[in-house]
């Protein structure tokens, strides 16, 4: 078996982590590092990250997440966001291609203003299921990377967005897409995997 299926298959959700094991910003650094080769509609990464590893504001995303234990005992809890007008930096984003000569003026302006219509004629309800389409796109790159580097995550949707908001923050660009714990996990309650479908139970091909 190859070292990327060992990864896969030894990726798991932590229920339970083990206490006092601090994770450092060089090491998350790293990992965001490759975090940003997530593929994105368009290149607009859509992804924006907070970590939180400092104890009282955990705290707060403990009352947040509706007081499961696995946040306040995470080495850290980061909030995956997803950008409503992720689609407005598509200048920015395609700005070195233009100035490396890959993109002419014609081309880098079309690419723009197709990219934002592509996004507004489309409305706020496909915004926000782009935002956390490609933000959830990123948190899974982002949990594989973790558990390539020895740590284990939990991905969770169980919080109240509003109170969240309130403890970082957040602006109102930004939907929160999902909350992952990481830290050391704690196996010596750990249950065996939970039932996967056989792939005939969800896969069809060419029609449903």
């Amino acid at each position: 078996m190859s070292e990327f299926m060992e990864l896969l298959k030894g990726r798991r959700s932590a229920s339970k982590f083990l206490p006092n094991h601090p994770i450092s910003r060089e090491e998350l650094d790293e990992m965001f590092s490759l975090v940003k080769f997530a593929p994105s509609a368009f290149n607009l990464q859509h992804a924006h990250y907070v970590v939180v590893t400092d104890p009282d504001k955990q705290q707060q995303l403990y009352e947040a997440a509706h007081k499961q234990y696995k946040v306040k005992s995470a080495s850290g809890v980061i909030v995956v966001l997803g950008d409503l007008e992720a689609h407005h930096n598509a200048a920015a984003i395609n700005e070195g291609l233009f100035n490396l000569g890959i993109l002419d003026q014609r081309e880098f302006d079309e690419t723009v203003s197709s990219v934002i219509s592509f996004y507004e004629d489309r409305g706020d309800v496909f915004k926000r299921d782009e935002a956390i389409r490609n933000a959830s796109l990123s948190a899974m790159l982002f949990m594989l990377i973790a558990k390539e580097k020895g740590w284990d995550t939990c991905p969770m949707i169980g919080f109240d967005p509003q109170l969240m908001r309130e403890a970082l923050q957040i602006p109102d660009r930004y939907v929160p897409a999902l909350l992952i714990a990481i830290g050391k996990e704690d196996t010596g309650s750990q249950r065996p995997r939970g039932y996967r479908k056989p792939v005939g139970e969800f896969v069809t091909y060419d029609s449903f």
